[in-house]
């Protein structure tokens, strides 16, 4: 996963203006799809769609992985017991303390009750990951270390309560434990109770005394009746999207922050109970409960490869090894886990696998050395994958290396490419790898997403993979293998660091976004051969020639900051002038606390992306003045111009990323692109600032208490096709699969030309996923953009269909060459 800061992964991103301004016109479009069958393509690779995983998001631990409470291994905080409570019920009375070290190096969490009774329990709970989930009729399974002083011998009550303490949903009890360190496990079977959440487990005594806990550890049902498994419902919705690789453990959570808080494969094994687990990289810790023994069952419960990523001596706050000497237990650590995977039970990592449950060694074809090391400015990757590759050719020969940067000392089998981008940037892109040269590297597109929707994408967003995915599948001779990434995201406030995610959760629920069900309808639908295929799109209708224009707008990110004095001009003439001591009628406040202050209108939260905006979106030539002040915060100001609406504006960003520079930045549908050159610029607090913008056509010019600090000519957004598509043959029975992205927000007319093919049968499948750019779909509305399935009677060599505004459509023609 890039490391980028959350303005700066936007930039690049592109909009879709004309096709707005297509639509306002009222014009129709016309296009031809010929599918050249009589031509050979490349074969598809049988790796090619897969999934790419990490710990971000809550994806591990409160989202995939079944355990249920967090914090279970007390050490998210050093002396503070996070996620754990104490409870009292009736006239109990007592305390509740982190204890380090009780239990070799694990800590405990030490229960002192000084009054109880039957009717006043004391104990301890823990509030889950944003809740217990609690469903009818189901069976959780909960586990524990206990040990009791001399005093107290039991009885605990295990329970499933709601948080208001009012309702037990399930319950079970330990009569008695010792004085010694004893794992104990019961079962908590609910009854025809309401799905809910807002639970907590709870684990109480009834008699004054001291137990201590330790490891406490509560599962659902899990997928395939696995122990220390997964959820079934995001299993089953990740096998809906039928992978034939998982690239593991992840990105950054395989380097870490630092060396030390790398993903140490060797301390994810084992007893799940002894995992200390350690810190992740996206701001919280991981369990290590999802260890390289549950990413492999889990490859194997979906049938599909590992893709190993191997830790390579880079860490994402810059820490590195040399390579050499100081390398070297890094390149027999990741020889050590080859071992573990592949291994027979003659081999010492093969035999310990065995030990772990699993005698049958598992399929690895991949090996990805390091993440992202192009972020290293050491430089010293060549050096580094050269050490790897050639200790892993060595003994394993079979085994392909991907690189994560260029190299030079030698030549990898595969190279990982990352993208982020916008829906327009993906789709004005989809031909990326059309002129590449076959004579490099195969290409794994390890990384990738259209960055529009949050937490989960946008059906504009679903638009601009299927666009991409198309032009991946077209070369598929060069891209073997493409993960969308993030895969997974728990939706609950505070929970997400990425925004823009492929599957959505909560405690209870899961759903999947449209960029999810293209993955599935495309995965579902591939045959083993390309089939060249051209598209040629008519517009009739005029066209509107490119004149910048909008209002005005005001704005901060996680500042406080006040203005005064806007006034809007041209040609000397005041168009618009606003003393904000009369108020802020005119202007439309969005986000952020805006209130008039001492003749000013400040704005005072801390939020991102703030914005007041006012005027008229038709202005063209205007120079925009206002005075501006900092009161405090981490940035400066943005001041808004040819601004169309909330998604679509032009803003210049003054003393932005953390105030060290300014620049124009053109926002379309919530994405954001830096334009022309930044100029180092700093912010005092406390200080007023003379800001001036000059239009004069498509030329700008930003002027800072009458200095001129930056220039830039706006260019228009460059179009899109209005029609992607692509086409592939299941050469067993010849059967054409086409699939169709029309990205415009009109019909398109489309006449179907399969070139080649002696006979088609009229009658054929299909699959169509329509919906309008900005919907999203949630755990209130898990389906509001999905696929429905059709059946035409009309195909032919040649014939016509119309494909829906904002759709992507897979067709299965059957044929006979």
């Amino acid at each position: 996963m890039l490391t980028l800061s959350f303005r700066d992964r936007f930039i690049g991103s592109v909009g879709i203006f004309c096709l707005t301004v297509c639509a306002a016109l009222g014009q129709t479009t016309k296009s031809q799809i010929t599918i050249h069958a009589d031509t050979p393509g490349p074969k598809i690779s049988p790796m090619f769609y897969g999934m790419m995983t990490e710990e971000i998001n809550y994806g591990y631990d409160g989202g995939l992985y079944g355990e249920l409470v967090q914090n279970r291994g007390l050490r998210n905080h050093p002396s503070n017991p996070v996620h754990w409570s104490l409870v009292t019920t009736g006239t109990g009375s007592g305390q509740m303390y982190l204890e380090p070290g009780s239990f070799g190096d694990m800590p405990s969490l030490k229960v002192k009750i000084s009054s109880a009774s039957d009717s006043g329990a004391v104990g301890v709970a823990n509030d889950g990951f944003w809740g217990i989930p609690a469903l009818p009729n189901t069976t959780y399974r909960a586990t524990f270390y206990a040990k009791a002083d001399s005093e107290f011998k039991g009885p605990l009550q295990v329970a499933i309560q709601s948080n208001d303490r009012r309702s037990i949903l399930a319950l079970s009890v330990v009569p008695r434990i010792t004085r010694q360190w004893k794992q104990y496990t019961v079962e908590l079977k609910t009854r025809s109770v309401p799905a809910t959440s807002d639970n907590q487990l709870v684990i109480a005594g009834l008699h004054p005394g001291t137990f201590s806990l330790r490891t406490v550890s509560l599962f659902p049902p899990t997928y395939k009746n696995r122990a220390n498994g997964n959820r079934p419902d995001i299993m089953e919705k990740l096998a809906e999207m039928q992978p034939s690789f998982l690239r593991l453990p992840g990105g950054n959570y395989l380097e870490g922050n630092t060396i030390a808080e790398r993903f140490d494969w060797k301390a994810t094994i084992g007893d799940v109970t002894k995992r200390q687990g350690h810190q992740g990289p996206w701001g919280y810790r991981s369990s290590d409960g999802m260890g390289l023994l549950e990413f492999l069952e889990w490859c194997e419960d979906l049938h599909m490869q590992a893709v190993l990523s191997v830790f390579a001596g880079y860490a994402l706050q810059g820490e590195h090894v040399d390579a050499g000497p100081k390398l070297q237990p890094f390149v027999q650590d990741a020889l050590d886990e080859i071992e573990y995977i592949t291994g027979d039970t003659t081999t010492t990592w093969g035999a310990r696998r065995a030990q772990d449950g699993h005698p049958k060694p598992f399929p690895l074809k991949y090996v990805e050395i390091g993440n992202e090391d192009s972020f290293d400015r050491s430089m010293n990757y060549d050096g580094r994958f050269t050490q790897f590759h050639d200790a892993i050719k060595a003994k394993y020969p079979f085994i392909q290396t991907i690189a994560t940067a260029s190299v030079r000392s030698r030549k990898p089998d595969v190279m990982d490419d990352h993208y982020y981008r916008s829906a327009a940037d993906m789709e004005r892109d989809s031909g990326h790898y059309d002129h590449y040269d076959r004579k490099g590297s195969k290409i794994f597109v390890g990384e990738w997403a259209s960055i529009e929707g949050r937490p989960t994408p946008s059906h504009q967003a679903a638009l601009g993979d299927a666009a991409w995915l198309i032009g991946l599948e077209r070369n598929s001779d060069l891209v073997i293998m493409e993960a969308y990434a993030p895969l997974l995201v728990n939706v609950n406030p505070g929970a997400s660091q990425w925004p823009t995610n492929l599957i959505g959760y909560d405690a209870l629920t899961s759903f999947g976004s449209p960029s999810f069900y293209v993955q599935s309808m495309f995965a579902k639908n591939t045959g083993d051969e390309v089939i060249p295929t051209t598209v040629s799109t008519i517009n009739s209708g005029p066209t509107k020639p490119f004149v910048p224009h909008g209002s005005i707008g005001l704005g901060t990110w996680r500042t406080d900051s006040e203005y005064k004095d806007a006034v809007v001009s041209h040609d000397n003439k005041t168009l618009y002038s606003k003393d904000f001591a009369t108020g802020t009628e005119g202007w439309k406040l969005s986000q952020g606390t805006w209130k008039v202050d001492g003749g000013s209108l400040r704005q005072s939260s801390m939020g991102d992306d703030t914005h007041a905006t006012a005027g008229d979106a038709n202005w063209t030539d205007y120079t925009y003045q206002v005075k501006a002040r900092k009161l405090g915060g981490s940035e400066g100001f943005l001041i808004l111009f040819h601004a169309q609406n909330r998604s679509d504006y032009w803003q210049w960003n003054i003393g932005g990323w953390n105030n060290t520079r300014s620049a124009i930045q053109r926002h379309n549908r919530g994405n954001t692109e830096e334009m022309g050159r930044s100029t180092d610029t700093t912010v005092q607090t406390g200080r007023w600032y003379d800001i001036k913008i000059e239009i004069h056509g498509a030329n700008v010019k930003c002027f800072l208490d009458g200095k001129l600090i930056t220039e830039f000519t706006e260019q228009p957004i460059p179009p899109v096709n209005a029609i992607y598509a692509g086409a592939s043959r299941v050469t067993r029975n010849g059967e054409v699969i086409v699939k169709v992205v029309n990205v415009t927000g009109e019909p398109v007319r489309t006449e179907m030309v399969l070139q080649g093919v002696r006979a088609v049968n009229p009658v054929c499948v299909g699959w169509e996923l329509t919906g309008m750019p900005d919907d999203v779909n949630s755990i209130a509305e898990p389906t509001k953009v999905s696929p429905r399935s059709f059946r035409l009677d009309t195909v032919s060599n040649r014939f016509a269909r119309t494909y829906p505004a904002y759709s992507v459509t897979v067709l299965r023609i059957r044929t006979r060459r």
